[in-house]
């Protein structure tokens, strides 16, 4: 019995039939796969053939069926069915037989850097390449961002403010010395920042690119912070580049056509859309994104660091300045932080970037409290200040 259910969790066995030997109106119990994923129906069937039970169970409920017939002196009949749907089982082995393929072909002639496991090319260098954060931690949420980006994905990042989204990409891009511009959709960005306006200069009538194709033109990285803020102007544009080969029709420029140069990478933030959208009344102005415009992108949530993974990056900032135990006390209080903010007790988030900071200038001062003033309580309202006050407090023994 035990070694049939075991066979069953790992989806190899042949479902059968239960029967009484010596009682002949005990009727028949059925079992076989149901339509939910892991889960199992079950069948009583009567001698007349009427099915007095049947009803749908998991994995654990049918163990202890199984134990329950066992005790009752039930036995399984041999089956002369193959196992159901065996395609549910080989498609899993053929989908990583498949990635090994995919990843093993993933070779480039162009000089590459490693980031975790991703080989990624290395761009032209230049002014525009952000600064490198030697303490920046790459998490385990980075890995599919990487491969996205080497193949050339146009990637829309959504999370909550100060989850590290434009972080990540500036990052990347500073390991692989790419230059990269910024587009934040702030209400005053217009279409002629974004795409390109004509101008007088010098008694000459010249046309200035926007970000969109100077990006596209210099093989840059273009980041569009909370795109959904932007006018819907801008939006239309974006819509002609969302493609991997998408080109850039300038209307104002006489129709001329922009080829995405091949290192040209397009990017997006964004607070409330798709999965984030039951947040939207967080992010005040926030626009809804529909659908035909989410599908054109591959869309990443990023949340906040775990508490272990911010941790380890604040000893790997101050190095023995900050002991792991403190490191995992600050951590805690972000945490702590961040849930108050996600059940909307505190109306400001709480960024890795703002833990940073308050640990800076509490190394500094020596005091956590004092710390805080300027680099948390003044940066929130006096009813959030309180709340962050407690919470520090609890995590930390400020009269002792």
């Amino acid at each position: 019995m035990n070694e049939s259910i075991q066979t069953q969790s790992a989806g190899l066995a042949t479902l059968g039939t239960y029967t009484h030997p010596s009682d002949p109106n005990a009727g028949t119990w059925i079992v076989s796969h149901a339509d939910r994923p892991h889960a199992y129906r079950i069948v009583h069937r009567l001698p007349d053939g009427a099915a007095r039970v049947d009803t749908v169970v998991d994995l654990d409920n049918l163990q202890a069926k199984l134990h329950k017939w066992h005790r009752e002196g039930f036995v399984q009949q041999a089956s002369e069915e193959p196992a159901p749907r065996p395609e549910r089982h080989r498609f899993m082995q053929a989908l990583r037989a498949a990635a090994q393929r995919d990843e093993a072909r993933c070779t480039s002639p162009m000089k590459t850097t490693t980031i975790g496991s991703v080989h990624m090319p290395i761009g032209a260098g230049g002014p525009l390449v952000p600064p490198l954060d030697p303490a920046y931690l790459f998490s385990a949420r980075s890995g599919n961002v990487l491969r996205d980006i080497v193949e050339n994905r146009r990637i829309l990042l959504i999370g909550h403010t100060g989850t590290g989204k434009t972080s990540l990409i500036e990052q990347i891009a500073a390991c692989t010395e790419q230059g990269v511009l910024r587009s934040n959709m702030n209400g005053q960005t217009t279409i002629g920042d974004f795409v390109g306006f004509w101008t007088v200069k010098g008694g000459e009538t010249i046309w200035v690119d926007g970000v969109l194709p100077t990006a596209m033109r210099d093989g840059l990285w273009l980041i569009v912070d909370e795109v959904d803020f932007a006018e819907p102007a801008i939006l239309a544009v974006l819509t002609a580049v969302l493609e991997p080969a998408g080109r850039l029709l300038l209307k104002e420029k006489g129709n001329e056509i922009v080829t995405p140069h091949p290192s040209f990478r397009l990017f997006a933030t964004a607070n409330a859309v798709g999965a984030m959208s039951a947040f939207r009344h967080l992010y005040q102005g926030a626009n809804v994104m529909n659908e035909a415009f989410l599908d054109r992108w591959r869309v990443h949530q990023i949340d906040y660091l775990t508490p272990d993974d911010e941790a380890l990056v604040l000893t790997r900032r101050f190095e023995n300045r900050v002991s792991s135990g403190m490191a995992r006390t600050l951590a805690s209080v972000a945490a702590d932080c961040r849930e108050a903010f996600a059940r909307e007790d505190l109306s400001s988030a709480f960024s890795t970037r703002r833990l940073i900071d308050w640990t800076a200038l509490m190394l500094r001062t020596g005091d956590p409290e004092a710390a805080a003033g300027p680099t948390i309580y003044a940066k929130v309202t006096a009813e959030d200040a309180a709340l962050i006050r407690n919470i520090i407090r609890h995590h930390i023994a400020l009269d002792g």
